[in-house]
């Protein structure tokens, strides 16, 4: 094991891959000399040279198009997006090209991609490049959607990423790329998508959380625990493939469920999440289940706004308590 920030654990792999499979290959914008705006491919152009770490122009809708004819056609591209707001901008490439061809051919073209980036509040970037936008690909047929928490996290599920013969949507969290973790340094470690992580048992409630909530909804079960409260903390990991067995079973053992994640809390993941929730273990909610997720408004420039904006852990812990006081009334 090696203790490694959560950006180089993501570099170190994208590393490992290119040394294994010379069909994989990088692009996007500032990612050659300068090794991308956090580092993640810092070193890998004098390395692999420039065929196979090319930087793009300023359009996401060419550079993830072109990441799609090459997947199709037996390549291995990674498309760094800047920020991943900017997935928006390729949508059809994503939506109507990624998503679709190997449905369309009948199983006879793969499309082995992976589109990563960063996302997520924390430096004030504002309304464009601030936001969590995991929870609209959850709605695309085609689309593998996975979300890392920590540095092993990341190595592990990048690393099923690139192997995966099917597009994926890996989001990153920019606040924790300087988060630091230990890693196995077995270069076929990979985790497996669909298997959440049971992060903290508990036997009163579920929370179910990830990126920088996993570490919220840790210290707001602390904090619970002061008082009594048992909280369950999940970090579901991948959300297409989504493993409700596990959230399913621990809200059968707890009797309530609350999920919090930044992404907005109007048709974020959570509410997917507590939909299958009454439709698969109704008879086991001892109470509605809580949605804690950011207002309904664009991300402020502000630090002080946009942390008015998303969840604190105040919020939390009172969604907890909610779903717990509907229990003893």
């Amino acid at each position: 094991m090696s203790v490694k920030t959560y950006a180089m654990a993501i570099r170190d792999v994208l590393a490992e891959e290119m040394r294994r499979d010379p069909e994989i290959f990088l692009m996007g914008e500032d990612i050659a000399k300068q090794g991308g705006i956090f580092g993640c491919t810092r070193g890998l152009l004098e390395e692999f040279g420039e065929d196979r770490v090319r930087n793009t122009p300023i359009s996401e809708n060419t550079f993830v198009g072109a990441g799609v004819g090459a997947a199709s056609v037996g390549m291995r591209p990674v498309v760094e997006l800047m920020y991943m707001d900017f997935l928006y901008l390729a949508m059809d490439q994503v939506l109507n090209q990624a998503a679709k061809i190997r449905y369309m051919f009948g199983g006879k073209v793969k499309v082995p991609m992976v589109i990563r980036g960063q996302q997520g509040i924390g430096r004030g970037n504002g309304a464009q490049h601030s936001q969590s936008v995991e929870s609209m690909m959850m709605n695309i047929p085609g689309i593998k959607v996975v979300c890392p928490s920590t540095p092993a996290d990341a190595a592990g599920l990048l690393r099923t990423a690139i192997r995966d013969d099917n597009p994926v949507l890996f989001f990153e969290h920019k606040a924790l790329y300087s988060s630091k973790g230990e890693v196995p340094d077995d270069r076929e470690w990979a985790l497996p998508f669909g298997r959440a992580e049971i992060v903290r048992e508990g036997k009163d409630v579920t929370i179910v959380a990830n990126f920088l909530y996993r570490g919220k909804s840790l210290e707001a079960a602390e904090l619970l625990a002061k008082e009594g409260i048992s909280a369950e903390v999940i970090d579901p990991r991948t959300l297409t493939p989504l493993d409700m067995d596990t959230i399913t079973g621990s809200v059968k053992k707890t009797g309530h469920l609350v999920t919090v994640h930044e992404a907005h809390k109007n048709m974020g993941w959570g509410t997917e999440i507590a939909a299958r929730v009454a439709e698969t273990a109704f008879a086991y909610l001892d109470a509605p289940p809580e949605r804690v997720g950011s207002k309904m408004c664009s991300l402020p420039f502000n630090l002080g706004l946009e942390n008015a904006v998303v969840p604190q852990v105040e919020d939390i812990t009172a969604a907890v308590k909610k779903t717990l006081h509907i229990l003893s009334a």
